[in-house]
């Protein structure tokens, strides 16, 4: 293991967020970029070869120490974990915006076939969404998109990393 994996390794165990290359080419300016992503890259390859219970996971376009899911029951035991406390309706609104962003709130509606005000309200509240702008409808509606803390929160590199269709089809069988 190299000095850079190790001051990594360092910050990356301590950050309570996760965080971003671009953050770490900011405090870290005495590397070049292709020496940070070497090694990260490295650093990556290692947790992942290792038999440790960690790994260092790319969520929301950053980097994030994590329990591999393999311990989670285990570590349930003694840590208690955040409720995300999410309604069947606000789940439902979230995975319209998910899979269809930017998306209106009228069409919004019109897919899950009741009115969301409320789950947009709740999902805004959180942050798990945002405004992403407005389209070229009649009116200009806002439009909503998923957030950082949302990828975050799911474990996700990018709304790329959600399931797809087949996927979803082949947990119900």
């Amino acid at each position: 293991m190299t000095e850079l994996e190790r001051i990594l390794e360092a910050i990356i165990f301590t950050s309570s967020k996760p965080i971003t290359f671009k953050r770490l080419q900011k405090g870290l300016p005495e590397f070049t970029v292709l020496e940070l992503q070497s090694a990260l890259s490295g650093l990556i390859a290692a947790y992942a070869a290792s038999e440790r219970a960690f790994e260092i996971a790319e969520v929301s376009a950053a980097y994030q120490m994590r329990t591999k899911l393999g311990y989670r029951d285990w570590v349930k035991r003694f840590v208690k974990e955040k409720e995300v406390g999410l309604t069947k309706a606000v789940l439902e609104t979230l995975a319209v915006i998910a899979y269809r962003q930017p998306i209106a709130k009228r069409e919004i509606d019109g897919l899950r076939g009741v009115d969301s005000t409320r789950s947009v309200r709740q999902l805004l509240d959180r942050k798990l969404i945002e405004i992403a702008g407005r389209n070229d409808d009649v009116g200009h509606p806002m439009v909503f998109r998923t957030t950082r803390k949302f990828l975050e929160l799911f474990g996700l590199r990018d709304t790329g990393d959600l399931p797809t269709l087949k996927e979803l089809e082949a947990l119900d069988k």
